[in-house]
């Protein structure tokens, strides 16, 4: 076998490289380990979303195997140790939907600021509350963006046409970042920093060790009483249970999240579609 693909891929290169390759398509096979294992021992490269996880035993199954490729941004379902030492090479298209993610994360900024999903819900109950969802104006709103890649890149550029001051938490950031120049975004240099004199905050980080559960009850209490939290990145940098005990406590005035820890969600206490930003058309 040429090629495994072990979640639902569906594009028109998937189409062209099973016109020249050996492609067998097992969309739910991220399911089980014993069965992606057993899959694994023939494949010679293996296709994947966020839900595979090839972890250094899974990996330790599959003998021929030379190249991974991430449909997507995110790495942390890949163990990159274990591939590196194996000699596996592992492929993402970084840039592929940078855009689409930068304006789902406008989107839902505008969502929340003019309370669109529940003014929605209220007229199709047979509701007119005008004065009840009038909302909030962006222009002149501090947006914190944690996490300056792409992405966040991205989503300051098409902040600063609203009007928002922009400030931006990135360890890995320079002052003199030629975006972070442009935007005239604020470099801070710690999370707090940033998040104390944000109306509204989103995060962009990768899911590492050090980000896991990154935005937690300490953060979110850091937060201004009254703000609202954006995330498109990874689940896993939110602490869901402290998330949701700040909204119901009032002291966050909504969250927005197109990623969850566990997907899908066994519930939702906030906005979330199931991560749009990953399929523009």
């Amino acid at each position: 076998m040429d090629i495994l693909i072990t979640e639902d891929l569906q594009a028109p290169a998937i189409d062209s490289l099973a016109a020249k390759f050996a492609v067998e398509r097992e969309p739910g096979l991220w399911k089980d380990a014993a069965k992606l294992k057993a899959a694994l021992a023939e494949a010679r490269t293996v296709m994947v979303r966020n839900q595979t996880q090839l972890t250094a035993e899974v990996l330790s199954s599959a003998p021929k195997l030379i190249g991974i490729g991430r449909v997507g941004v995110g790495l942390d379902n890949i163990d990159l140790p274990a591939a590196t030492a194996r000699g596996i090479t592992v492929i993402a298209p970084l840039d592929a939907n940078a855009v689409s993610v930068a304006e789902v994360t406008l989107g839902l900024l505008l969502a929340l600021a003019r309370k669109l999903p529940a003014a929605d819900r209220s007229t199709k109950a047979g509701g007119w509350d005008r004065r009840g969802y009038t909302g909030i104006e962006l222009a002149g709103k501090t947006l914190a963006i944690c996490g300056f890649g792409r992405i966040g890149k991205l989503v300051a550029k098409r902040a600063v046409a609203f009007g928002l001051r922009v400030v931006v938490f990135d360890p890995f950031v320079k002052p003199d970042d030629t975006t972070l120049v442009a935007t005239g975004a604020g470099l801070c240099t710690t999370l707090e920093a940033a998040l104390v004199q944000a109306d509204f905050v989103t995060a962009h980080s990768p899911l590492t060790p050090a980000t896991r559960k990154l935005f937690n009850a300490p953060t979110f209490a850091v937060m201004k009483r009254g703000a609202f939290f954006i995330n498109t990145s990874r689940g896993g940098v939110v602490d869901e249970a402290a998330l949701l005990a700040a909204l119901q406590s009032g002291h966050l005035a909504g969250a927005a999240l197109d990623v969850r820890e566990v997907e899908p969600p066994p519930c939702s206490g906030a906005l979330r579609p199931p991560a749009l930003g990953d399929h523009p058309e």
